[in-house]
């Protein structure tokens, strides 16, 4: 396995390069095959494992927890300590059981963020929350208090970094300033979908109810450039598995630039005897950018062949021919 740090200051760590994402465990994935998946995954190294608290509503019409609470019976019989890196989000619980993240979201007030906050670090059974993102925006509440509201958590050692998760860039960039004009932790981690495919920057669908990406586009790369002490954990970098499965393909990646970033991918893939997913993680973790590919999977053969992409190294050439396909 190999390694970066991320965030500054007291709280930063060293994760793995590759990210777990729990989204479905305790739901979809059962919890022997979730067990399995994750003594594997710290027994190959990795340390950095993404939930939510709204993982998995939808899949029961409840308000999510599933996730955290399997982590936290995981992490108790297996007797995880602080050397395993959990984050988690929250946000997008719905307040309601049957309702979503779009019509009844719980929000980013400060009360919201305190009480979400502790009941995550229940679920999970830790003292201190290693990573907490801001799952989704909310424009409802003045972004001096959402900031203020993080941050007082970190005071009191109750979460460690601070991550943001598919809000626009000039909404992220605002907060941070807030926190640093005030001598406040801010956001370090931003969350975004991100793979080598690219979508159509135009289509309705990509939007989330507020008006802000999921996806990290040009805009959210220059200011990765401009911030370097920033990480960006890219969900979905294989897109639920379209890269071996072209039905999965979403709707807004069906443009003319897709076919032939596929035949590059294609073609590195026979190069170099791996997978077109291992190619994918590959391109994301030599890339100029500082990105963690945060991969969810269900069975220990998609864990595996996750795994070995951290060992795949792509020649400046193979590299340069991914880059320039358009």
């Amino acid at each position: 396995m190999k390694y970066r740090t991320i965030g500054t200051g007291p709280y930063s760590r060293r994760v793995s390069v590759l990210a777990l994402g729990a989204m479905l465990f305790g739901s979809t994935t059962d919890e022997r095959t979730a067990f399995a998946l994750l003594d594997r995954y710290a027994e190959a190294g990795g340390n950095f494992v993404d939930t939510s608290d709204n993982y998995a509503f939808w899949t029961d019409g409840g308000q999510g927890g599933q996730s955290e609470e399997l982590l936290g019976r995981w992490r108790r019989s297996r007797g995880v300590g602080e050397e395993m890196v959990f984050a988690t989000k929250l946000g997008a619980r719905p307040l309601a059981p049957g309702t979503d993240y779009v019509d009844n979201p719980e929000g980013l007030s400060a009360k919201v963020i305190r009480e979400s906050a502790e009941r995550s670090r229940e679920r999970l059974g830790l003292e201190r929350l290693d990573l907490l993102y801001a799952h989704i925006d909310d424009h409802t509440v003045p972004q001096r208090e959402t900031v203020e509201g993080f941050a007082a958590l970190v005071a009191e050692g109750t979460v460690g970094l601070l991550g943001v998760s598919n809000q626009a860039v000039w909404r992220v960039e605002r907060a941070r300033a807030i926190a640093a004009a005030a001598g406040l932790p801010g956001y370090e981690v931003l969350q975004y979908q991100h793979s080598y495919l690219r979508p159509r920057s135009d289509v309705p669908e990509r939007l989330f109810p507020d008006g802000s990406l999921g996806h990290a586009g040009a805009e959210l790369a220059g200011y990765l450039r401009a911030e370097p002490a920033l990480t960006l954990v890219a969900y979905s970098p294989l897109l639920k598995g379209a890269y071996t499965r072209p039905e999965r393909l979403p709707h807004d990646y069906d443009h003319p630039g897709t076919p032939a970033r596929l035949a590059a991918l294609h073609e590195v893939a026979r190069e170099t005897g791996a997978t077109p997913n291992q190619v994918t993680l590959a391109w994301q973790l030599g890339h100029e950018l500082p990105i963690l590919p945060l991969a969810g999977v269900s069975s220990l053969e998609q864990l595996e062949e996750n795994l070995a992409a951290v060992d795949l190294e792509l020649s400046p050439q193979q590299r340069a021919r991914l880059d320039a396909a358009h």
